[in-house]
């Protein structure tokens, strides 16, 4: 496991220069700076300046103008790694290609910064999935989503998408793929990784013993395989795997399931359990939306960075409006935090 020099900052990523990520970044970052973090962003200077101006703060002061200033005298460092945007490549509400292809090459920088110990945590603004993969940029027709990229990028370690607030987690076994593909993609060792990676994030936030629940597939659970064979073939198996490797390692948890989902997030945010592993990506973010919208955080568990990011979109409706609520990417700035201090005392 990388070791994190505490003194080193954490990049923020604009997301799409046309969505609400420039006046998110802005306002989050700000906080951050305020209450002592050393945040940059990874983004269009010209687009921030712009969204400073929306939100009435003082651009020459926040900001700057030109991608020679000096960083050092500006309240927001800002990471430029490529050329700035035109007035007409970021207008609020109309992406362009020109604004896919930065969010891309932001996200690369950013990772890349990290993966070479210049920055303690990733944390990502929202960006257009389809705006990316659209903008011709290389390797972006394979762009599915950060969570996949940034696993791509790296070339080690097994992601999983987990979504935490207030220390309660909801990780996903699979994430973006068609629902008809869902149960040929379910195999013991995803499972068992996933409930494996939820043990370990919950323990690094303070849950001792660590509490998770695995959700069914199907149905009342299968219903004894009248509904679906998936519980009786897949997930016992994998729930019997996670169980032996929390013990082997020596972990505080509790390992229980399959439960119908149904259920399961009831019993679970009722209090009885700190996680819930989900098997597809709706079955886990809709109560997590329903219950923790605009305070939720995603977390990409299994790699050897820190990355979080916001639990929304660009919101294409809004942006430029100032309206957006930057609460998702402060959460998402504080555990990063919270995680790059852990991780700074680690030594394994």
């Amino acid at each position: 496991m990388q070791t994190i020099d505490s003194a080193m900052p954490i990049l923020v990523t604009m997301g799409c220069p046309s969505g609400v990520g420039p006046e998110i970044a802005l306002r989050a970052v700000l906080q951050a700076r305020q209450k002592g973090l050393d945040c940059r962003i990874v983004g269009d200077r010209g687009t921030l300046a712009a969204a400073a101006s929306r939100l009435d703060l003082d651009v020459d002061r926040i900001v700057g103008h030109r991608t020679h200033d000096d960083n050092s005298n500006l309240p927001i460092p800002i990471l430029e790694p490529v050329a700035p945007l035109h007035a007409d490549e970021r207008k609020p509400g109309r992406p362009s290609m020109a604004g896919g292809a930065a969010q891309l090459t932001w996200i690369d920088f950013a990772t890349d910064w990290v993966l070479a110990r210049k920055a303690a945590a990733l944390v990502t603004g929202p960006v257009s999935k389809e705006v990316i993969a659209t903008s011709g940029a290389p390797g972006a027709d394979s762009f599915k989503g950060h969570t996949e990229h940034i696993a791509r990028r790296i070339g080690q370690g097994t992601p999983v998408m987990v979504f935490v607030a207030d220390s309660f987690a909801v990780s996903l076994v699979t994430t973006h793929l068609p629902l008809r593909d869902v149960s040929s993609c379910l195999t013991i060792e995803s499972i068992s990784h996933a409930t494996r990676q939820t043990v370990v994030l919950l323990a690094r936030l303070g849950c001792q013993p660590a509490r998770v629940l695995i959700c069914a597939l199907n149905p009342h659970a299968g219903e004894g395989g009248m509904l679906g064979d998936e519980e009786m073939n897949v997930i016992e198996p994998a729930v019997q795997d996670a169980k032996a490797w929390v013990k082997q390692q020596g972990f505080e948890a509790i390992v229980d399931g399959p439960c119908p989902a149904e259920s399961a997030f009831r019993i679970a945010m009722g209090g009885r359990y700190d996680g819930v592993v989900a098997m597809y990506h709706d079955q886990g973010t809709i109560p997590m939306k329903l219950r923790y919208f605009g305070h939720a955080v995603n977390v990409t568990a299994g790699l050897p960075i820190i990355r979080t990011s916001v639990d929304h979109g660009t919101a294409y409706d809004i942006a430029g409006q100032g309206k957006a609520d930057a609460g998702s990417l402060w959460e998402a700035i504080h555990l990063a935090d919270r995680l790059s201090q852990g991780r700074s005392k680690s030594h394994d």
